[in-house]
């Protein structure tokens, strides 16, 4: 019985890194699609994105079995809770990757920055490291890289903080720029966001390996209610 529950746990932990990994891509082809102004790549993620809300039902189906049926020990139980709750921050950040193509669905490209564009696209590949750090961490049962994790989270937001004030300056100085002003901070926004979810994803690791429910980084807004 123990063996069939290993097994069953760790299908439930490879699942849920190909879910991760899928998230992933979609936060680097809403990105990107939002930089190139393609409608066409954008509107492609926003149609499939069902598809990442089933692997978090299958993912429930799973660890709700698991519970239920295998009964699992206190250790075991952990496990299972941390993949559960975990997967439901992955669907929120796919969820908010999804909002940035539909962004690049709406919003017109005139009034564009290129500077602030290299911006965005380099905070999101530092989302998607940290999302990275986060899923090895999970596979590995590392909850050292938990601060590591929310170390790269204070730096997002001082990315965020440098890109909204950029922009805010310059929809002062010109308001013809003032829609794409618009549009580069709810990007921003949704990227640092997904910024928040994934250091909850850390928190889910400490608890897992411990036992013990923290939060890091404080300060921080926690994303619950986006």
């Amino acid at each position: 019985m123990k063996n069939i529950f290993s097994e069953e746990l760790k299908k439930l932990f490879s699942d849920f890194t190909d879910m991760g990994t899928a998230v992933s891509g979609q936060i680097a082809q809403a990105t990107q699609s939002y930089i190139d102004h393609d409608k066409a790549a954008a509107q492609s993620l926003v149609t499939h994105d069902q598809s990442i809300n089933g692997n978090e039902v299958d993912l429930e189906k799973q660890a709700l079995t698991l519970m239920t049926l295998q009964q699992p020990v206190a250790d075991d139980f952990r496990a299972v809770v941390s993949i559960l709750k975990a997967s439901a921050d992955l669907e929120r950040i796919g969820d908010h990757a999804t909002s940035i193509a539909s962004e690049t669905i709406r919003v017109k490209g005139s009034h564009r920055n290129q500077s602030v564009e290299v911006k965005i696209a380099s905070l999101s590949q530092q989302i998607r490291d940290m999302l990275t750090t986060a899923l090895t961490a999970f596979n590995a049962n590392d909850a050292t890289q938990a601060e590591k994790i929310a170390k790269q989270d204070q730096s997002v937001d001082d990315q965020f903080d440098e890109i909204r004030n950029t922009v805010t300056v310059a929809m002062q100085q010109d308001p013809e720029v003032a829609a794409a002003g618009a549009s580069y901070l709810l990007v921003t926004k949704l990227l640092e966001r997904i910024g928040d979810r994934i250091v909850n994803l850390a928190e889910e690791l400490v608890y897992n390996q411990t036992g013990e429910i923290i939060e890091l980084n404080q300060s921080r807004i926690r994303p619950d209610g986006d």
